[in-house]
């Protein structure tokens, strides 16, 4: 791969003044191999593994942040899912042991998150996978870098009602054992979950993947804000081919980056995750590129529109500069995270009902929400379940972080500090599910996954 000067002077532009950024280097671990009987043994080897490779990354990725002048915000590791090595150690008290085990791991070796303490129960849960998730509260309340994910469906096998209603359970508990609910932001709930994804809290370093991999999440979403202010007054058509090739110029920088730092590593290069993902500072936010397309304030009728539009060509620019585009490669539109969306819920522009739409069209769907500490674990998982829903009938990744903020009501503000922002508490319905919901069962896949 070539580069000519005018490209690396746009580069340097993009850096220094629409805040490009690698947000993230995630290095994928296979921790299959440090299994033991003896459970000692067992954390030794997983703890061992983590620092010797946690310290190499953070140690070369500040060299290639030194080197291009490029920053790396975060700098993380996904593990095998914990459910997956653990069936033999499967009780309560060893969970917590190995999640602090981990959480010590990341912390030594300067790593920011650690995903994977999850399991995967699109179809079903074992004995094990139920322990784990039943202790998830305690772990995400004990811990201060391990992340985790339950993947609760997939188009193939429908989603797992069941597994979701544990969840809505599993989220209220948590958020009433963390200061502000925070616990909560540690845990997403999927469907169609990527096993490459870099980005937390869902990266997990999936079953199909090789012993180690380097996945790159980017992000710049005050560049393509930038060139869409620039032209005013072009039409759709040529408003998509601008942001294409926006994201195309990124993607090329954020490849180069990414194979540079997995050669210094030594491990294999994964993907570049092209998803927009915003920061609460001013100007690097998603809902402001929408507000510069000619809507109002995100919510707006026709911002379903204008992020589907946003979607195509962003996935588009990606894939046309490399072929090792994964993850989630989308756009990412969490609430507290976003200044834009979290000034637009304040001003009652944006409700939970319009976020809902927008899963149809973007990556995640209901992401960093807050809503009132007492709405029932019912309600939750309701919640949950329509966002879910979305991405099995549509055969795509749809995922969730809500956030029950103990002692607030809809209105009031929340604070999560750091890249995770503040919001006001977005309000919920009362209308109850709960004797739909308590149904239990799967609901079976649909008719889209009959294609073989």
């Amino acid at each position: 791969m070539t580069f000519t000067l005018d490209e690396i002077y746009e580069t340097a532009r993009m850096i220094l003044f629409e805040k490009l950024d690698i947000r993230t280097t995630t290095l994928g671990i296979n921790i299959k191999d440090c299994v033991h009987s003896n459970f000692q043994t067992f954390l030794n080897r997983v703890h061992h593994k983590i620092v010797k490779y946690g310290k190499v990354l953070t140690k070369k990725a500040r060299q290639v942040e030194i080197k291009y002048g490029v920053p790396i915000v975060n700098k993380r590791i996904s593990i095998t899912p914990i459910s997956l090595v653990m069936e033999t150690h499967a009780k309560t008290k060893k969970f917590l042991q190995m999640a602090k085990t981990i959480d010590n791991a990341a912390k030594e070796s300067g790593i920011d998150y650690i995903g994977g303490f999850g399991a995967l129960v699109h179809k079903g849960i074992t004995n094990a996978e139920k322990i784990l998730i039943r202790c998830l509260p305690e772990i995400l309340a004990s811990t201060e870098r391990v992340c985790s994910f339950i993947n609760a469906g997939s188009t193939n096998s429908g989603l797992n009602i069941d597994a979701v209603n544990i969840a809505g359970e599993i989220l209220f508990e948590t958020a009433h054992k963390t200061k502000n609910g925070s616990g909560c932001t540690k845990l997403v709930v999927f469907v169609n979950a990527p096993e490459d994804n870099p980005f937390m809290a869902g990266a997990f370093h999936g079953p199909g993947e090789p012993d180690f991999s380097l996945n790159i999440g980017i992000s710049g979403p005050g560049v393509v804000r930038s060139v869409v202010e620039k032209n005013p007054d072009c039409d759709i058509t040529q408003l998509a081919e601008i942001i294409k090739r926006t994201v195309f110029k990124i993607t090329r920088a954020g490849e180069l980056i990414g194979r540079e730092l997995a050669n210094d590593i030594g491990v294999p290069f994964g993907i570049v995750d092209i998803s927009l993902a915003p920061t609460p500072l001013p100007g690097d936010s998603v809902a402001q590129i929408i507000e510069a397309f000619g809507i109002e304030k995100i919510g707006a009728h026709g911002s379903t529109f204008a992020i589907a539009l946003l979607m195509d060509a962003v996935k588009k620019g990606g894939a046309m500069a490399s072929g090792n585009v994964g993850g989630l490669s989308g756009t990412f539109i969490p609430v507290s995270e976003d200044a834009g969306m979290a000034e637009a819920v304040e001003k009652g522009a944006l409700t939970l009902e319009k976020i809902e739409s927008f899963t149809s069209v973007c990556s995640v769907g209901l992401d960093m929400v807050a809503i009132p500490g007492d709405t029932p674990p019912e309600i939750i998982s309701a919640i949950i379940a329509d966002i879910l829903a979305i991405g099995i009938i549509n055969n795509k990744t749809t995922a969730t972080r809500i956030i029950p903020v103990p002692g607030k009501k809809a209105g009031e503000k929340v604070f999560f500090g750091g890249l995770l922002g503040e919001m006001p508490v977005m309000e919920v319905k009362k209308l109850s599910s709960s004797k739909f919901m308590k149904r239990g069962g799967r609901m079976p896949s649909p008719l889209i996954a009959l294609k073989n």
